[in-house]
């Protein structure tokens, strides 16, 4: 077994009769999708909007954007994705997105353009509802590590030398508040990915790697769950690995090696 898995042959399922390593394969894109996308939108919103907050720390649209991001992060992403269904998929009131799958039927029929629209039209709902609780941690993680840097001394000697605020805070806080954030990158894709879509792509019928999972352990198909453990571990390693790698690039004044033991 240990050799087997050492080369990637995990046997064949029980359930479906085919290659575990092949059926993988095929949902794997379904769930980077969602990863993707969540992480990335998350990003591009936590980032600016914890500057933000940073800047105007203890103001009204600190306190305010604060209450909301709690409130958004305590509504579980299930719950709230069965909401939009309900409004947005013909539950009771507009049919506006699909309710199930990552393409349209004719999906090979249609042109590039037509394509893409059709993958985002079916793919907004499930990464709205991720995305909504992946918020608070960047949010509040970035405004603390750009406090933290806009109270050190080189950021008063900046503004003493005549910069603009923009240029402090953009040329000299901003490398080094980011830091911690960009280096964890890594990790909060693969949280996404692994973890974030098994209840969403059952909800929303996407055949990813999360609903085969479920799927496989309702169904003892041992092999797919024991391949999926061992993928999802290895995987959990190798972003460890890059995160620490990560901070290196990002601030190359991190240097174990020079350190006195």
């Amino acid at each position: 077994m240990v050799k087997n898995y050492a080369t990637f042959d995990f046997g064949r399922s029980y359930f479906r009769d085919q290659s575990v390593l092949k059926l993988i394969g095929e949902k794997l894109p379904v769930s980077m999708s969602l990863g993707l996308w969540m992480t990335l939108i998350s990003y591009s919103v936590s980032i600016p909007l914890g500057i933000a907050k940073a800047v105007r720390d203890g103001a009204r649209f600190d306190m305010w954007t604060s209450n909301l991001i709690i409130i958004g992060y305590a509504i579980p992403s299930f719950l709230f994705a069965m909401l939009l269904i309900v409004l947005f998929s013909g539950g009771s009131f507009w049919q506006i997105f699909p309710l199930r799958g990552l393409t349209s039927d004719d999906f090979d029929q249609l042109s590039l353009i037509g394509k893409i629209g059709d993958y985002f039209w079916h793919i907004a709902l499930p990464v709205v509802s991720m995305t909504l609780g992946a918020f608070a941690t960047q949010t509040f993680l970035t405004k603390n590590s750009f406090l933290d840097e806009i109270r050190k001394q080189y950021v008063q000697t900046a503004r003493m030398k005549g910069l603009t605020e923009n240029r402090v805070l953009y040329g000299h806080v901003f490398r080094n508040a980011m830091l911690i954030v960009i280096a964890g990158f890594p990790g909060a894709f693969v949280h996404a990915f692994l973890t974030g879509s098994v209840l969403i792509e059952t909800i929303f019928s996407l055949d990813g790697l999360g609903y085969l999972s479920y799927e496989s352990i309702v169904n003892r198909d041992y092999p797919v769950v024991f391949a999926n453990l061992y993928i999802f571990a290895l995987l959990g390693l190798v972003v460890n690995l890059l995160s620490d790698l990560t901070y290196t690039w990002i601030d190359p004044r991190i240097d174990f090696e020079t350190r006195e033991v």
